[in-house]
């Protein structure tokens, strides 16, 4: 009997239920002596023992379906080896729900924070497979994660639909992509959006450079200007201050986001209104585009067949179009950013998109 165990965790968002769904097929395929646990809101459900059993049937119909038939939750990783308020060990937890349900594998699906615990589980001697979930794409191993491109998708349709209400008004229009600390959704959605400025957490902006953008675009008889904003996007000047400094500088001025001190920034340069769309969790939700479909399936699918060749401690990956495996060791802890000298940047900017980074040359 094939015992799996399977858990998202972190940020929900498109196609997890569709990998979950590769993984289970893929399985039954090969054989039907097989149990599968769903841990619910993830590690949770696994330091808690929180289960239930599942079949082949409740994994059909939901290749099209968001979110997550298991549920997730945010376990942060600095506070696994942290007791809860019970005073539990939630890694020996963990183990003990494992070891108790005679598990031969474990399948975790999730991103940066979800990889580092699934490689701590590993080193405490779990079988662990994993797959790369992240609407940021910012996994290090993997070219591509599901639900990024169901993520542009969203955004990218926000800037679209702000393209005509910005040229009636002749106004300037912020649209705040998510992206903490990575901006590969809002690069993609910008470029894909016909954004005029991009800013990204990787790329330091000058509220000057940008305004100095806005009104060349005025100078042309261009009657709007969008701005596609990641939402750790920061300014060269808060860029050299500590974590602690900048957290309590956006507390003191009370910004709902990065973006509402963006459009102050223009506004006390810019003669033109300026307006601010935060779409926000759509971005997690609805259901996941036919590219994400095919990825999960395909990632779900070779996780199964790792599984059955009894090959753990990998993630699932993508490398230039080739489904591969990556040593979990190699990929926790670590984050794929944008690189500002990279060549889509390069090329963002010949069409004229700016950064905020540097002036437009004459």
């Amino acid at each position: 009997m094939l015992r799996i165990g399977m858990l998202t965790s972190g940020g929900d968002c498109q196609a997890l239920n569709a990998a979950m769904r590769g993984v289970v097929k893929a399985l039954y395929h090969k054989t039907d002596e097989i149990e599968i646990y769903g841990f619910k809101e993830g590690y949770k459900g696994l330091m808690y023992s929180n289960f239930d059993m599942l079949t082949s049937r409740d994994f059909s119909g939901i290749l099209t379906v968001g979110g997550t038939i298991l549920g997730t939750s945010r376990q942060p990783f600095k506070l696994m080896r942290v007791p809860d308020e019970n005073g539990l060990d939630k890694v020996e937890a963990m183990k003990h729900t494992y070891h108790k349900l005679n598990l031969n594998c474990l399948v975790i699906l999730g991103g940066n924070g979800t990889h580092k615990t699934a490689n701590m589980l590993r080193e405490e001697g779990l079988n662990v497979i994993t797959l790369p979930k992240t609407i940021d794409n910012d996994l290090w191993g993997t070219d591509m994660t599901f639900g990024f491109q169901s993520a542009v998708d969203i955004a990218t349709n926000t800037i679209d639909c702000i393209h005509t209400t910005a040229t009636s008004h002749s106004r300037v229009f912020i649209v705040e992509v998510m992206g903490h600390k990575v901006g590969w959704v809002t690069l993609h959605a910008g470029i894909a959006g016909g954004a005029d400025i991009i800013l990204l957490p990787e790329i330091p902006y000058d509220p000057d450079v940008v305004a100095d953008a806005i009104k060349r675009r005025a100078k042309a008889g261009k009657r709007f200007t969008i701005l596609a904003v990641a939402e750790g996007a920061i300014s060269k000047k808060d860029a050299k201050l500590s974590k602690k400094e900048y957290r309590e500088k956006m507390e003191k001025k009370k910004y709902p986001s990065v973006a509402y001190k963006v459009a102050e920034e223009i506004q006390s340069r810019c003669d033109q209104e300026v307006r601010v769309t935060v779409p926000g969790h759509t971005q997690r939700g609805g259901s996941p585009v036919p590219y994400d479909r095919v990825l999960a399936t395909r990632l779900g699918a070779a996780a199964a067949e790792l599984i059955w060749n009894k090959e753990f401690g990998y993630m699932v990956a993508i490398r230039n179009g080739n489904i591969t495996k990556v040593p979990l060791q190699e990929v926790a802890g670590k984050l794929k950013v944008v690189d500002p000298k990279a060549d889509i940047i390069k090329e963002a900017k010949r069409t004229g998109i700016s950064f905020g980074d540097e002036k437009m040359k004459d």
